[in-house]
This record gives structure tokens, C-alpha cells and sequence, in this order.
């Protein structure tokens, strides 16, 4: 989907990635069902990385930016209720991720061994749930409705705040 609101687009494009991200954590435990993978290899390695980086950075940035800025602008114009819809679940999502992140670093640091691989499965498989539920949802209601009601200056503003905080 295309906006022409460059915050719409903007988090449009991080959940694309994140969607992209969780494809790949849900094919790495698809694959490793009866056993671990080898967190010497690089592909495996490079996941472990990215999901620690995204979840521990790009994740908590981008639900900050929407509680502090997206969610109070649409609350003063009287859509308050999609705001706190989504500040719950980042606040069942940010824990999630957090424990993950710190599931990957662990396991690229020592490898997996059987109790760390069915922690890490399993949490990264309800990781995979609630964030690609939730990026649905921003998908099809809150961008959307700031493409339809934020104004240029407001979008500009609030732009530079992000791109800043990046």
C-alpha cells in the first residue's frame, strides 16, 4: 500500500520489515522443530542478531513514537479508542520482545541448548502472533486514519521527531 502521508509510510515501510523479520524467525523454528540450529551458522547468526537489534531498538522506538505522539493527536480529535487498543498491546508486546532479544543474544553468545531452544520457540512463536496481529491491525485502521485526518504541518512536525530520534 502506498500513503501519501509520510508518517503513514514511514511506519508502513518498519512494518514491513518487521513482518519480513518474523517470517523469518517463524521459518527458523518451522525448520528446527526436533532440535536446535546451529547458531554457527551465519544465516542462523544473522537472525539471532537482527532480532535483538529490532527488538530491543527498532520495536520500542517505533511503540514509543506512536504513544507519545500518534495516539495523544488522535485522542485530542476525539479517535481515542484505536490509541489505547494499541498502547495495550504494546504493553503485552514490549515484554515479549524484550525476552526474546535477550533469548537471542544468549543463544549467539552459547548456542541453544534443549531447554534454550524450547524458550526461544515458543516465545518467539507467540512473538510472531501478537506482532503480526498488531501490525495487521496499523495496517488496516491506524494508518489509514492518519492518512485521512493528519495535516501537512502536523505531519512535518511530527516527522522531523521521529526521523530525529532514529
Amino acid at each position: 500500500m502506498n500513503f501519501t502521508n509520510r508518517i503513514s509510510q514511514t511506519l508502513h515501510e518498519e512494518h514491513r520489515a518487521t513482518v519480513a523479520l518474523m517470517e523469518r524467525l517463524e521459518q527458523l523454528i518451522a525448520r528446527h522443530r526436533h532440535g536446535s540450529p546451529d547458531t554457527g551458522d551465519r544465516i542462523v547468526l544473522q537472525l539471532l542478531f537482527d532480532l535483538a537489534t529490532a527488538m530491543e531498538g527498532e520495536i520500542q522506538r517505533h511503540f514509543a513514537f506512536e504513544e507519545k505522539h500518534l495516539f495523544p493527536y488522535l485522542g485530542a480529535i476525539g479517535e481515542e479508542a484505536i490509541g489505547a487498543h494499541l498502547t495495550d498491546e504494546h504493553v503485552a508486546i514490549r515484554p515479549m520482545g524484550l525476552h526474546v532479544a535477550s533469548l537471542a543474544r544468549e543463544a549467539a553468545a552459547r548456542g541453544f541448548d534443549e531447554a534454550g531452544w524450547d524458550e526461544f520457540r515458543r516465545s518467539g512463536q507467540e512473538l510472531c502472533e501478537r506482532l503480526q496481529g498488531h501490525v495487521q491491525k496499523e495496517e488496516m485502521v491506524l494508518l489509514p486514519l492518519i492518512e485521512e485526518i493528519m495535516d501537512e504541518d502536523t505531519e512535518a512536525h511530527l516527522l522531523q521527531d521521529y526521523l530525529q530520534t532514529a
